[in-house]
């Protein structure tokens, strides 16, 4: 079954507003609303959208990781997933947290998810419906899957792959805006910040920000302009590929957007992102003065 209009996508990872208006009332499907603002949903959703919220539902209550592989399986059951649904994530922000949703699920082995194209954006700006009523899920048993680790970056590993950044066997793909990645700032303006103490950002990353990745609309770029936006900076499919951001979401958008729909197939989100490298001890960082 098609779903997306564009066939050059290495994978059918994508379905379009008026797909998904077509099969609100399939029984095989979940969509799953993930927003940064957690109380949107309560504002007005997707008709059947139920909602995760990604700080409680995705991480540990109290370490600075996520919850185990038991604990995910049990959150696809309180969502009432079973190994045929129809997995569809949307969410504010062009995606960005709808695709870390994405990523967070491939890195817990579930892979049968599929992303909204342009999001929670392209479906308001369409006029489509919206409720505030929230479906009543039975919930299911889904079973422990075995985690994908090939995926995720820690900070070890990002150390070790600066020699490889250095030699040109490998990338590191720096998602946020110029400022930040110059290191005149060392957050978004207007966003919830997590107290990085350095600007600047990891030795040798190339500056990609994601929104370059996006239509107005919020949906993707074809196959064939993410690519020149990529290769243009170094980043093509032979690399093993590290992104990150601040804390991930915009990583994973780029992430999806490499790994997804042009196949590269050494990518890697580094999740503690500059967060984590901005704040810790012995670790370098590059400034630049965007201009001099």
């Amino acid at each position: 079954m098609t779903q997306h209009a564009s066939t050059a996508y290495a994978k059918d990872v994508l379905v379009t507003t008026a797909w998904l208006a077509e099969h609100l009332n399939d029984p095989k499907l979940r969509l799953i609303e993930v927003d940064e603002d957690i109380l949107l949903y309560d504002t007005g959703h997707i008709p059947g959208a139920v909602k995760i919220d990604w700080h409680a539902d995705f991480w540990h209550p109290v370490m600075r990781e996520f919850i185990q592989p038991q604990q995910f399986a049990q959150l696809l059951g309180r969502l009432g997933i079973t190994e045929d649904t129809q997995v569809i994530l949307y969410g504010d922000k062009s995606n960005w947290w709808a695709a870390y949703a994405y990523w967070f699920f491939s890195y817990n082995g579930y892979t049968e998810a599929k992303l909204l194209d342009g999001g929670r954006q392209k479906w308001v700006a369409e006029q489509r419906e919206l409720t505030t009523a929230v479906p009543d899920i039975q919930p299911t048993v889904y079973p422990v899957r075995e985690r994908n680790e090939s995926i995720r970056a820690y900070r070890s590993q990002v150390e070790a792959h600066l020699a490889q950044v250095a030699n040109g066997s490998g990338a590191l793909v720096d998602i946020r805006s110029p400022d930040e990645f110059s290191g005149k700032v060392t957050h978004m303006a207007n966003y919830p910040q997590e107290g990085v103490l350095r600007g600047g950002h990891i030795p040798g990353a190339r500056n990609v920000p994601w929104a370059k990745a996006v239509n107005e609309d919020g949906t993707f770029r074809s196959a064939e302009e993410l690519r020149a936006l990529y290769a243009a900076e170094g980043i093509t499919a032979e690399r093993d590929i590290i992104t990150y951001c601040r804390i991930a979401e915009r990583s994973s958008h780029t992430w999806f957007a490499l790994t997804q729909l042009l196949g590269y197939p050494s990518v890697a989100n580094y999740d503690g992102s500059w967060t984590e490298w901005g704040n810790a001890v012995g670790v370098p960082i590059e400034k630049t003065h965007l201009g001099d």
